[in-house]
């Protein structure tokens, strides 16, 4: 069983020992699911391996606190290892960091000044269909009901606000096959994605300032499909193409603009979600920044913070993780960000 009351960096350790790659949470689930449990004065529900736990302290307004229970694939980096003042592992920046404040304060947190809600899900490191938080707003939307929404996604102790959006394309190049001995009688259709790539590689990114915080855009390939065997010209291959745009494009004004800079190829889109705008301004929002005492940045990267915006609930992302080493092999975290942003929340919650 797990301990909610450790020390929240022994609690990170002890959530990074559980391997969660998206589409296997059940067994951290289940444990989680279990302490909370165990905690009183708190109502858990439970949607596939999506666990909510809430106060009902009868309060004027609700904070939630969201965390996925998922990592990217491991890289020889489980369990974790504590080296000095870091915590070595996946997961532990994106984000069992932040889900182990999360939890802590679930199991330790006395006479809040808000009603709190605290929401751990499954598969946010995949597409965005079996989004664990997506299935709980089309099953269970007043489990979600709040006057703030904190993702507790890395951001290196800073407050980063809205996020960029994603989208997914497929661009397939045709060819013709041969025998690779006499490849004049084939096209090669690796070969045909050559000047694909270079429009990649030329691609400019745009920077934005969306009240006061910069976003940057990207389009890039990440996957190429293609090849029959060593002796073959291929007569197909596909390029999977990724654009991360800022919040002002809509998801249909982004897939024109990847469609605009492939011409003549022909895409095919296979993943979307939609950006979120910064937000501050809701009242909300602007007395978490002040009792944090932040000044916002741009979230680089899509969160659910897009997710909560689109059911109109003001929305942050603060934890202690940092978004330059999640999904690295090297991934940590500094173990004094996770004290620190354990104190700032409690802080805040408790007025």
């Amino acid at each position: 069983m797990l301990d909610l009351t450790l020390d929240p960096i022994a609690l990170t350790a002890a959530l990074v020992d559980v391997e969660s790659v998206s589409g296997d949470e059940r067994r951290l689930a289940d444990l989680v699911e279990e302490a909370l449990r165990a905690v009183p004065g708190l109502t858990v529900d439970r949607d596939g391996d999506a666990v909510v736990a809430r106060t009902n302290l009868g309060r004027d307004r609700r904070v939630l606190l969201a965390g996925h229970l998922d990592t990217v694939p491991i890289a020889d980096n489980v369990p974790s290892r504590l080296d000095g003042d870091r915590l070595y592992g996946c997961g532990t920046t994106d984000m069992k960091s932040g889900d182990a404040v999360l939890l802590h304060l679930a199991a330790t947190l006395r006479e809040p000044s808000y009603d709190v809600t605290y929401v751990l899900y499954d598969n946010e490191e995949v597409e965005a269909s079996r989004n664990g938080l997506k299935r709980l707003v089309e099953n269970h939307r007043d489990w979600l009901d709040a006057d703030l929404a904190v993702l507790m996604e890395p951001t290196d102790g800073q407050v980063e606000a809205g996020c960029q959006g994603t989208l997914r394309v497929a661009v397939t190049l045709p060819g013709k096959r041969s025998h690779s001995a006499r490849s004049w009688l084939g096209e090669n259709a690796i070969h045909a994605a050559a000047p694909l790539l270079t429009t990649l590689v030329r691609y400019e990114a745009r920077e934005v300032d969306i009240d006061g915080c910069v976003y940057r855009e990207g389009l890039n390939a990440v996957r190429i499909d293609g090849g029959v065997a060593g002796n073959v010209i291929p007569d197909a291959c596909t390029v999977l193409v990724n654009f991360r745009f800022a919040p002002d494009r809509t998801e249909e004004q982004a897939l024109e603009h990847v469609r605009e800079v492939l011409a003549p190829y022909d895409v095919r889109l296979t993943d979307s979600a939609p950006g979120a705008l910064p937000g501050l301004a809701a009242p909300a929002a602007a007395h978490f920044l002040a009792a944090v005492g932040a000044v916002p940045q741009a979230k680089y990267g899509w969160t659910d913070v897009a997710r909560f915006a689109a059911l109109g609930i003001p929305a942050v992302n603060y934890g202690p993780g940092d978004p330059a080493l999640a999904h690295t092999r090297e991934e940590s975290v500094e173990t004094k960000l996770i004290t620190a942003c354990t104190d700032v929340l409690r802080s805040y919650l408790t007025g």
